[in-house]
């Protein structure tokens, strides 16, 4: 009898710049390890060039195409992009991803919120070991719907559109009440909060009604709300009282870095950008040029982001082993912490970022 061939996934490598090709190095690695130690499903991992060095040489931040391969992979995975000193003419950083989400419709920026086990308490309060939220960022409307058309008048005023759309919302809305769904299945509080600003811009309280009507097609989830305001607050006040957080491009994009501190920093905050077609997954740090170089990069975001890709290609394409591949990675990055073999720099350890790779690759091996 002939065997069947495991599944072949198509994934673009982006490194990017600083710390990016650092990160997506230690990733690159566990992704071998795991293909052989799990099976199931084969990654055809092809590198590309972009961002802010590509394009200091070239005058573009990626080739057509380097775009057209992005858009025909199974999956993108991303280091980090952009370095201070060099901008678009315009004063704006190096991004291609950022046409991604909108040419690709990355439309839910899924943004883990987890503790980790031996690091330094960043909140006081013994319940901060409990934190294991998801903030879901929507990526593509907002106040970034229109990043390249704002305008300045005569010097003294400066205009910039928030665009909220009802189809974007409905699709973010049941992305997030999905996501509590599965969440609850595995033991979560089945929870999802509408944050917005909903008493003050009527494009929040449009925002704000849509949830309110898909909220009614998942009646075993809570419908909770929250004003952006209220719920900086409580991130810091009471985090492990929410599950699965939903809110505009440009909150997302603030809280979730807020949530990311409030476990101890970006170096363990993955994300995936997903849409109903496409995902792009990296790390929600930058390139951190300060260090680049210097091998004591913590790649922890940019492996549990390369977890959230096998997951979700898992999901899209109903193969059991890449979501299997995906925990194998989570618990051995969890259990590296928990045994304290995993130390980052930035805590005060002495881990580099082969020595987190490693131990990782040790971890897999060894379940």
């Amino acid at each position: 009898m002939e065997r069947t061939k495991p599944p072949t996934f198509h994934i673009v490598v982006l490194p990017g710049d600083g710390i990016g090709v650092e990160v997506m190095e230690a990733c690159t690695q566990i992704l071998e390890v795991v293909q052989e130690v799990n099976g199931g499903f084969r990654l055809l991992l092809k590198t590309l060039e972009a961002g802010a060095n590509y394009f200091q040489t070239t005058g573009e931040d990626i080739s057509e195409k380097s775009f057209e391969e992005a858009r025909a992979a199974d999956a993108i995975l991303l280091g980090a992009m952009g370095l201070p000193n060099i901008r678009y003419p315009d004063g704006t950083e190096i991004a291609p991803h950022l046409r991604m989400r909108t040419e690709f419709g990355l439309f839910a920026g899924v943004r883990p919120v987890k503790s980790y086990p031996n690091l330094p308490a960043t909140l006081a309060d013994s319940r901060a070991k409990e934190i294991d939220i998801v903030i879901l960022r929507e990526s593509t409307e907002g106040l970034f719907a229109h990043r390249n058309s704002g305008v300045v008048e005569d010097d003294r005023i400066a205009r910039d559109v928030l665009e909220i759309t009802r189809p974007n919302c409905e699709r973010l809305f049941d992305f997030a009440f999905d996501l509590a769904v599965r969440r609850k299945s595995e033991g979560g509080p089945g929870i999802v909060t509408c944050v917005d600003k909903a008493n003050v811009f009527r494009s929040m309280a449009f925002f704000r009604q849509v949830f309110d009507e898909r909220a009614q097609r998942y009646p075993e989830i809570s419908a909770e709300y929250r004003y952006v305001d209220a719920m900086a607050l409580d991130l810091v006040r009471q985090p492990w009282k929410y599950d699965v957080l939903v809110m505009e491009n440009m909150f997302g994009d603030i809280l979730s870095d807020l949530g990311a501190g409030i476990v101890g920093g970006l170096g363990l905050a993955p994300c995936g950008e997903i849409g109903t077609q496409h995902g792009l997954f990296q790390p929600a740090h930058g390139s951190a040029p300060d260090i680049a170089g210097t091998g004591v990069a913590n790649p922890t975001a940019m492996l549990i982001s390369a977890a959230m890709m096998l997951e979700w290609l898992g999901q899209q394409h109903q193969v059991s082993a890449c979501k299997r591949a995906g925990q194998r990675i989570r618990n051995a990055v969890f259990s590296g912490y928990k045994e304290e073999e995993i130390k980052p720099f930035e805590f005060g350890g002495s881990s580099r970022t082969n020595d987190i790779a490693n131990t990782v690759q040790n971890r897999i091996q060894a379940q």
